[in-house]
């Protein structure tokens, strides 16, 4: 037992005055004579010893009531001794992510969960509660039950190691008070074991929310391609969770048109591919959708195909050029090809790709104009000549840079190596070539370049990137080389065209970084906006002569089918998705450990927390005790004869 006011407790010593006063009573009894005085004597004794067992009693209850008044006065309590004199810090982190969409015994896991804390937290407590997309320092219930009673579902969820840091910091270093971190959530399988760090001085409570099933299915991925008729397929892949599934309904549509229906049967735990036909050059904002009533948001994936950008190619040549007609058809590009004599300046501004095919000597003029292009977001791919002037080439790859041509060598020389992992070749093959006809050189530069994409057998470079510069080290003509007849032309040539111009993806991810180019010229201050029915926001971009590159990252937060808007001009539209990780209804088998303790739910650990915590106060005992030894004084005094 502990006191709040311990200093009362010295008026105890005042209780030694009425002890003080019985013992040293000078009154006596009265002695009278009468004839018969054995009879007296003995009436006499039982008078006096009846009188001194009363005054004891009277005294000891009357001691025991001043006491117990005096005890209350100092307030006594029952707690642990660990949280007395210290003040309660909690964060608590709620997981709004959309797998707490799924069913538990009592309705959505977030909206359970929420409606717990409302109405189990203490009134008048201050805590700190954040969730993936808020946050909201030292507040009460009252403020916040608006906010979390609209509380939505968000795509972005923290990990639970970041979670735990940013609760940490929200905690503080105070060491006068009981730290405690809560986690609230349906503890999504994402990482092969959970792992919180450990800290002695700071309580961690972990809620896991359980559905009462895992049976869930989901549209995973959106793709396009062409089938052997060459007609424009979308492949859409379904998956099942826990559950094997028979005729589900598949729809496709084109704004809210639509277009085609289907069914498939899934096996439990695998995924089915359903295919769709497309109309070549058609414009599409469609969307792909199923019925699940079990998680909702992922019953839906939007895709886009805008009109086709045609990229503009042009070719400064002194050697031939059909092998770049061959690759940069009409179909996709736009290729201006001419000699240097004939070029036409004003052409390069307008371009997405410049091809330097072999000149002899590159003039200053042109060195100048190249480097304002690429300076502007202009991708330059350079092919040197046999006995180029390697001053004017060191003065055109180098600008500062330190990876260049440094001498030209006449010896035959294999390329062997293709650097898979490379973002140019991202796609192409399925697997490690190993059966490959290498092509060879008979000239090359030596070059110190790292960033190499294709490499001769000896690991130097034949084929390297520095910033926005494609650098081959070798001519490629049909005399010095058979790189012209060799497969890897083909997709070197075609995707350093297509990754001049970021066209946009069918869908994007949200959460994921993303980036594209809108072909739009708007001038250093003109901007673009995303535009959806649920937001528009105006993503990082940055404006190049020819078109303006877009980033997204946290933004946006809906998935749909968004505007790419000038003001309130339409350019195009791009399709945002949700990550479908989400969809993965696994989680992890927590069980009590020494760094922190598990429960099924948020009313089980407050009222657990309450119990640690509550601090029984004692003084109305003491007064109730106070009153009954009075009454007790008083009975003695008027029933004790």
């Amino acid at each position: 037992m502990q006191f709040k006011h311990p200093e009362f407790l010295y008026a105890l010593f005042a209780l030694i005055i009425p002890i003080l006063v019985h013992l040293f009573q000078l009154r006596r009894f009265q002695k009278i004579n009468f004839t018969n005085v054995e009879f007296l004597k003995a009436v006499t004794l039982q008078t006096r010893k009846s009188s001194q067992i009363k005054k004891w009693l009277t005294l000891l209850f009357r001691l025991l009531a001043l006491a117990a008044i005096i005890i209350a006065f100092a307030q006594p309590f029952l707690a642990l001794e660990e949280i007395v004199g210290k003040k309660n810090k909690t964060v608590i982190y709620l997981d709004n992510s959309f797998s707490m969409q799924a069913k538990g015994s009592k309705g959505p896991l977030l909206k359970r969960a929420v409606q717990e804390i409302l109405s189990d937290l203490p009134k008048d407590e201050a805590i700190s509660l954040f969730t993936n997309t808020q946050t909201f320092i030292e507040a009460s219930k009252k403020d916040l039950k608006n906010d979390l009673l609209q509380i939505e579902y968000s795509s972005n969820q923290l990990s639970y190691h970041a979670a735990y840091l940013k609760a940490k910091k929200l905690l503080g270093s105070s060491p006068e008070a009981i730290k405690r971190i809560i986690m609230v959530s349906d503890f999504q399988q994402k990482e092969n074991t959970f792992i919180l760090p450990e800290d002695p001085k700071t309580k961690i409570h972990l809620v896991q929310l359980q559905p009462v099933t895992k049976k869930n299915i989901a549209i995973d991925s959106l793709s396009l391609e062409h089938d052997i008729n060459n007609d424009l397929m979308l492949h859409v892949i379904v998956s099942s969770i826990d559950i094997a599934t028979e005729n589900t309904s598949i729809a496709l549509y084109n704004n809210d048109k639509l277009i085609a229906k289907t069914t498939t049967s899934i096996p439990k735990n695998g995924s089915s591919k359903i295919k769709f036909r497309l109309d070549k050059d058609t414009k599409i904002n469609g969307k792909v959708t199923l019925e699940d009533p079990a998680i909702t948001f992922d019953n839906t994936r939007y895709f886009t195909i805008n009109a086709p950008e045609k990229i503009k190619v042009v070719a400064i040549n002194e050697a031939n050029d059909n092998f770049l007609k061959k690759i940069f058809t009409l179909d996709e590009f736009t290729l201006l090809s001419s000699s240097i004599e004939e070029l036409n300046y004003n052409s390069i501004s307008n371009a997405n790709l410049i091809v330097i095919n072999e000149l002899k000597q590159i003039p200053l003029s042109l060195i100048n104009a190249l480097k304002s292009f690429s300076d502007n977001g202009g991708s330059i791919c350079f092919i040197p000549a046999i006995n180029g002037d390697l001053v004017s080439y060191q003065q055109f790859i180098n600008g500062g840079i330190t990876s260049g041509l440094i001498a030209e060598k006449v010896q035959e020389k294999k390329i062997t190596s293709i650097h898979l992992s490379h973002p140019l070749y991202r796609g192409v093959f399925d697997k490690k070539i190993t059966n490959f006809q290498y092509p060879k050189v008979n000239s090359y530069y030596q070059t110190n370049a790292s960033n190499t994409i294709l490499s001769f057998e000896d690991n130097s470079s034949f084929l390297y990137k520095t910033n926005s510069l494609y650098v081959f080290t070798a001519a490629i003509n049909k005399d010095n080389s058979n790189f012209q007849n060799s497969p890897l032309i083909v997709p070197t040539l075609y995707n350093i065209g297509k990754q001049s111009l970021q066209v946009t993806d069918i869908s994007y991810t949200i959460g994921q970084t993303n980036t594209y180019d809108v072909p739009v010229s708007l001038g250093q201050d003109g901007i673009v906006s995303l535009v959806s029915d649920q937001e528009k926001i105006i993503p990082l971009q940055q404006s190049f002569s020819t078109k303006i590159r877009v980033t997204t990252d946290e933004v946006p937060t809906q998935a749909g089918i968004y505007s790419v808007q000038d003001k309130n001009t339409n350019i195009q539209h791009v399709s945002y998705n949700y990550d479908s990780d989400e969809s993965n209804l696994q989680y992890y088998n927590l069980r009590t450990t020494e760094n922190y303790q598990v429960s099924t739910s948020v009313t089980e650990l407050i009222d657990q927390i309450k119990d640690e915590t509550s601090v029984n106060e004692l003084w109305k005992w003491f007064i109730i005790f106070a009153l009954l030894f009075l009454l007790i004084e008083i009975l003695l005094l008027k029933y004790l004869k």
